[in-house]
This record gives C-alpha cells, sequence and structure tokens, in this order.
C-alpha cells in the first residue's frame, strides 16, 4: 500500500524536476527524499526517474504515476472536505463536469440561486466531453455531469434538460456560405471538416450527412469546440459543433450557421446510481431535482 505522501513527494520532485529543489519545497533533507524516491521506486517494482538526466525526468512509468498520483490525491483531497463537512451548517465543494453546452446557462442560473441559500458551498467545475466526465464520475473525482446525448446512462441517474441544443457550422465571416440561413451537406462536402472527436456524437453529424459523409474531407477532430473554433480561424476548414459551445463567438472573423435540415440534441444532468454524496451535494441534487421537475 503506497502512503499518499510519498505521491506528494514524487509529485513534488516530478514539478520540481530536481531532488534537491523538492526537498526545499517539502522542508526536508535532500538524502532523506531521495530515500523516499527509492523506496517507492521499491514497492512498485519500477524505475521512475531517468538517472543522471539534468533537469530530472520522468520514465513512462513515471508519467503514468503521476497522472495517477494526481487524480489519488485529489480524490482524497475531495473525501476529506466531504467527510469533515457538518449538517447543521452546509458547506463543502460541489464537484460538475459540463461540455460546451447551450444548457450550461441553465445550469450556471441553479448554481447562482443555490449559492443564495448556501453561501458556503463552493463549486469545481471541471470542462470536458461527455466521456471524459462519465470517467471522473465513475473515479469518484466529478459528483454531477451534464452530458451532451447521446450517451449510455446505464450506470446513472438523470435528469433531461429542457434546452435544445441546436447543431451549426463554423466558419470564416467572409465566406459565401457565411451569408446564408442555413447550410446543407451537400454544400459541405466539398470542403474540409473539423467534426467532434467524440465517437458517439460523431457518429450523430455522420448520420445527418448521409451519404454525403463517405466524400467528406474531414481535416481533423477536435473535442472542445473552441479549439475547433481557433482551426477554422485558421483556415483549416469549417467546424461541425452544438450552437451554445460559443456564445459569445466573435464574428468579425468566424461565424456559426444553422445546420439543415435542423439537426439538434438534448443533454442531461447526471450523477452514479446509488454514489454516497457529501452534504452538500446532496442538497444541490435535492435542488436540481425539484426545479427541474417542476412544470415551466
Amino acid at each position: 500500500m503506497i502512503e499518499t505522501r510519498l505521491l506528494h513527494y514524487f509529485l513534488t520532485v516530478a514539478r520540481e524536476r530536481s531532488i534537491t529543489g523538492a526537498a526545499k519545497a517539502l522542508h526536508i533533507t535532500q538524502p532523506t527524499l531521495s530515500r523516499q524516491m527509492a523506496l517507492l521506486e521499491d514497492e512498485l517494482g519500477t524505475t521512475l526517474f531517468l538517472r543522471g538526466s539534468r533537469p530530472l525526468s520522468l520514465t513512462d512509468e513515471g508519467f503514468l504515476l503521476r497522472r495517477r498520483a494526481e487524480e489519488i490525491l485529489e480524490l482524497v483531497e475531495k473525501t476529506e472536505t466531504e467527510v469533515s463537512s457538518h449538517e447543521e451548517q452546509v458547506e463543502g465543494i460541489v464537484s460538475i463536469g459540463c461540455g460546451e453546452l447551450t444548457s450550461v446557462r441553465l445550469l450556471t442560473d441553479l448554481i447562482a440561486d443555490f449559492s443564495q441559500q448556501y453561501p458556503r458551498v463552493s463549486f469545481d467545475v471541471y470542462t470536458a466531453t461527455a466521456d471524459q466526465i462519465k470517467r471522473r464520475m465513475d473515479n469518484g473525482l466529478t459528483d454531477v455531469g451534464l452530458l451532451l446525448e447521446p450517451v449510455d446512462l446505464e450506470r446513472y441517474e438523470h435528469i433531461r434538460m429542457p434546452v435544445k441544443e441546436r447543431w451549426v457550422a463554423v466558419m470564416p465571416s467572409g465566406v459565401p456560405l457565411a451569408k446564408r440561413e442555413h447550410v446543407t451537406a451537400q454544400e459541405l462536402s466539398n470542403i474540409p471538416v473539423i467534426l467532434p472527436s467524440r465517437q458517439k456524437v460523431h457518429d450523430e453529424v455522420a448520420n445527418w450527412f448521409g451519404n454525403s459523409y463517405e466524400k467528406l474531407h474531414i481535416i481533423g477532430v477536435s473535442n472542445l469546440s473552441t479549439n475547433a473554433a481557433m482551426m477554422v480561424r485558421a483556415g483549416l476548414g469549417y467546424a461541425l459543433i452544438v450552437e451554445g459551445a460559443l456564445p459569445f463567438l466573435e464574428q468579425s472573423e468566424v461565424c456559426m450557421v444553422p445546420l439543415y435540415p435542423e439537426l439538434t440534441a438534448t443533454s442531461v444532468l447526471a450523477w452514479k446510481r446509488s454514489q454516497p454524496f457529501s452534504t452538500a451535494t446532496g442538497r444541490f441534487l435535492e435542488y436540481i431535482k425539484c426545479f427541474l421537475s417542476m412544470d415551466r
């Protein structure tokens, strides 16, 4: 069993890229830290550092441990915060994962209203694709996920958001198609395109293209729409995203044109089934379930 203290020491060495610098940051002696790192390597039965390199470098196994150690210590900190919260005074952190979606506007309104009732509760918002957020929920790093459908929800409870996500094409503002009210699959078939990298969503877009999909020049894929828009700005092609992903788009360089026939999606607010939550997260879930179940 690896002590969290050793993981903390290891991450400090990895960050400082020096035993000497890490020892100063940790307020321990260099020989002590060297022994601790040797002990960690013995426990794992592998080499974590490339000896003799300046600055100190990690092996492939070291890079893997660094990623896992960051997740483990984040989970430990989150657990300590949850366990130390008190019922009579609701406080703590609610961790939320979300995509770049129109429904984020409603979610942030819910957070703002909840914060007025429970000012000691804070929120940790992580932006990523639905698949990445689900992995974090499965690992206990994220409590609630706002996920773009289609998505597998077999292990989750969820509430569907009352918001329609509309797909659009992002293109340079000066091109002829930018003046159109909508754009068709045929019109996009001869233009380099940037598609979403998440497979289930990618398949939805491919179905919209129909027979034209086989003719597409897919110049790249992106998991975040802001990066896709930067690729459009650089002249790589047109990007297909959901409209809410770029709510404050500066249209002097790139603009959004809806797809035709219209392609829409929905999103869900989801959390692990039978998962024990902190008092703060439990109260937040009660609040959103009550709010979203009301006739609006």
